[in-house]
């Protein structure tokens, strides 16, 4: 098999996710896998043996960034996952030349808005690393176009897979009611009012101002439960929004496992400016749950066979009236639902894009 080198940068959410899952199956393979990342994602991501040669953009060391080019020029294949990441891996590995190593870059969110003149010097980077890669895949097909737009040569869509589905899609009626009652006593949630869940971080890109209003702006009765950590600045201003307005939701902190609340709720509802093909919707699709999003990024896509229902991005008056038409339809959440899962069934799993991510390593590594 191959020795592959995956480098990720700072990452706590999805990123990091696929990367731990990736490398794990990668090694199942028989492939000898490292992975170069930062310490905060090594230990958020329990990546133990990982090489923390990321690099400090503040105070460079040119010991470690000497280590991290022999380490990616030893390899059989490298592949980036992130924009930073991908910049990185192609300055450490330098032109590309015939015999050379391939380089994959992933690409899974917008890449970042950079003030000032920097941002004439990073698309510079970010062209160079996209136009030396053999392959750039995005996680949304607006990324796979971005990539295109910045010189990428070879792009393909290459959605991520969440490792929670498979159980979700699975779950039955017993599971179901036994994840509600679990629920309803963890939160003291009355049995009467509609729940509705948002999993998300705590960050400007999810748009949480916009879901705060929407609460406050409906008529039905419902509680509202937001699981996720982030910006505590942020998570102060969006307590003292809610209440401001009087709405009713429920800022419920990390939650380590959110299956529950996903067999649990009955809407699932996302607010953000920008998603890929976002984990947590798949999830909410595989639970049978029916989803309210805004119509941004690969979310589109990912809702385009059924499951849910789109909105205009910042839109709290649309997202409130999503939210009530749906509560008032118990059929139709019925029938999003089935429909969610039913396309989630028809996925490929964990298994079946590392399977894939191999095949595609060994004949880039061949051609």
């Amino acid at each position: 098999m191959s020795r592959i080198v995956l480098v990720v940068g700072k990452a706590t959410g999805g990123i990091g996710i696929h990367v731990r899952d990736l490398a794990a199956g990668l090694a199942g393979l028989g492939h000898d896998v490292e992975v170069v990342t930062d310490p905060l994602t090594a230990r958020t991501f329990g990546l133990d043996h990982a090489r923390l040669l990321w690099p400090d953009p503040t105070r460079p060391d040119p010991r470690r960034l000497a280590q991290l080019r022999r380490l990616l020029r030893g390899a059989d294949l490298v592949h980036a996952h992130g924009h930073q990441a991908g910049i990185v891996a192609g300055a450490a590995l330098g032109r590309r030349r015939r015999g050379g190593v391939p380089l994959v870059i992933s690409l899974h969110n917008e890449l970042p808005a950079v003030p000032g003149p920097a941002r004439a010097a990073v698309e510079r980077a970010e062209r160079a690393a996209l136009g030396r890669a053999e392959l750039v895949t995005g996680a949304s097909d607006d990324l796979v176009a971005a990539a295109r737009s910045l010189g990428a040569g070879h792009t393909q869509l290459a959605p991520v897979p969440s490792p929670r589905v498979p159980a979700l899609a699975g779950a039955g009626p017993e599971q179901r009611a036994g994840a509600r009652e679990r629920v309803r006593t963890a939160y003291g949630l009355p049995g009467d009012l509609p729940w509705i869940v948002t999993i998300s971080r705590i960050a400007p890109q999810k748009g949480l101002p916009t879901l705060v209003a929407a609460a406050a702006q409906l008529r039905t009765r419902v509680r509202w439960l937001v699981a996720g950590s982030g910006v505590a600045d942020l998570l102060a201003d969006l307590r003292e929004q809610a209440a401001t307005l009087g709405s009713p939701v429920d800022f419920l902190g990390p939650v380590s496992d959110p299956e529950d609340l996903l067999l649990a709720a009955d809407l699932f509802v996302l607010t953000s400016t920008w998603e890929a093909r976002a984990l947590v919707v798949q999830e909410a699709m595989a639970a049978g749950l029916p989803v309210i999003a805004p119509a941004v990024g690969g979310l589109p896509g990912l809702l385009a066979d059924g499951g849910g229902v789109l909105v205009p991005p910042g839109d709290p008056a649309a997202t409130a009236q999503a939210v009530e038409e749906l509560l008032a339809d118990p059929a139709r959440r019925a029938a999003l639902g089935a429909r969610g899962r039913e396309v989630a069934r028809g996925w490929d799993d964990l298994d079946a894009a590392t399977r894939a991510w191999s095949t595609a390593y060994d004949r880039l590594i061949v051609g």
